[in-house]
């Protein structure tokens, strides 16, 4: 993504564009940021000042490039930590850290890299600079000036959200797109991306009558509503299959209309996040998990 500010000294009172731009950074708000930036705003030789401007100029630009960047940045990061986190986590956290790194490129001088420190390490999240004022001139805007800056949008959400493969922005898989649906409309459903296996998917049923006790009028038979809650499912999948169950539904609920017994089925998708899973692996967990319901609770398999 790439974005720009310009002024125009047309536009300005007197022509003043350094004044004109320092006023607009006293609108822009304030962060609780650590910002390095030990670099002077422009040096003859590493980061140079561009011949058409003054140094006030080019100062008070690079000054509005810095805060309007870094309160992007404080914005990303922060809903990245709520995101993540807690809300006691996200409380306590340190003040995000950034630092402004001198760098070279040809559309832009002066011009910079902005890092964060981000679990450790100073990440490169984006370039930026003093546009050049040729691209002004050249396009017939000769008395415009601004900044300029792009950003690596897939670069900051995979390591947001640690997502381990660039590919997957290309995807149209639904297990990683509807992570990410309605976030564009409401910013408070952004959450960390969960990874899925591109392995092979291997689909089991498990069919089974809940345990029924005689009814206190006697002669009948009704379920015994205690005995089995869905959670148990997950729980008895956790403790066999662990990660290797990718998804478990209830795909059908009947109540025999003579005896009043229930009966569930459900669907399990056996799927391992590393590698291809066989049928016969699937198959010895299946077998344990229909097992383990026999034994825990008294289920009659179907």
């Amino acid at each position: 993504m790439e974005g720009a500010r310009v002024w125009d000294r047309t536009k300005v009172p007197g022509g003043d564009i350094a004044k004109a731009v320092w006023e607009d950074i006293a609108k822009l708000p304030k962060h609780d940021m650590k910002v390095e930036d030990p670099n002077p705003p422009h040096h003859a030789e590493r980061n140079p000042l561009q011949a058409p401007h003054t140094s006030a100029e080019s100062e008070a630009i690079s000054a509005h490039l810095k805060r309007s960047l870094e309160l992007m940045v404080a914005e990303i990061f922060s809903r990245a930590r709520a995101s993540s986190g807690s809300a006691d986590a996200v409380s306590t956290a340190e003040p995000l850290r950034i630092r402004w790194v001198e760098a070279f490129f040809p559309f832009t001088s002066p011009s910079w890299e902005l890092e964060v420190f981000w679990q450790g390490d100073w990440l490169e999240v984006l370039g930026s600079g003093v546009v050049n004022q040729k691209i002004f001139t050249n396009s017939g805007m000769p008395d415009q000036l601004g900044w300029a800056f792009g950003i690596g949008l897939e670069r900051i959400a995979m390591l947001l959200f640690e997502i381990p493969d660039i590919r997957l922005f290309w995807s149209r898989d639904e297990r990683f797109l509807g992570q990410f649906r309605g976030v564009s409309d409401n910013l408070a459903l952004m959450k960390r991306f969960v990874p899925f296996s591109k392995h092979p998917a291997c689909y089991k049923d498990v069919a089974f009558w809940l345990r029924s006790t005689s009814s206190a009028a006697g002669g009948g038979t009704k379920m015994n509503s205690q005995d089995f809650h869905e959670n148990d499912m997950m729980e008895i999948l956790r403790d066999i299959a662990g990660d290797t169950v990718e998804d478990v539904k209830a795909i059908d609920e009947f109540t025999h209309p003579k005896t009043g017994r229930k009966s569930l089925c459900y669907r399990i998708n056996y799927r391992s996040l590393e590698r291809t899973l066989t049928n016969d692996e699937a198959n010895k967990y299946h077998d344990r998990v229909r097992k383990e319901l026999v034994e825990r609770f008294g289920v009659e398999l179907r």
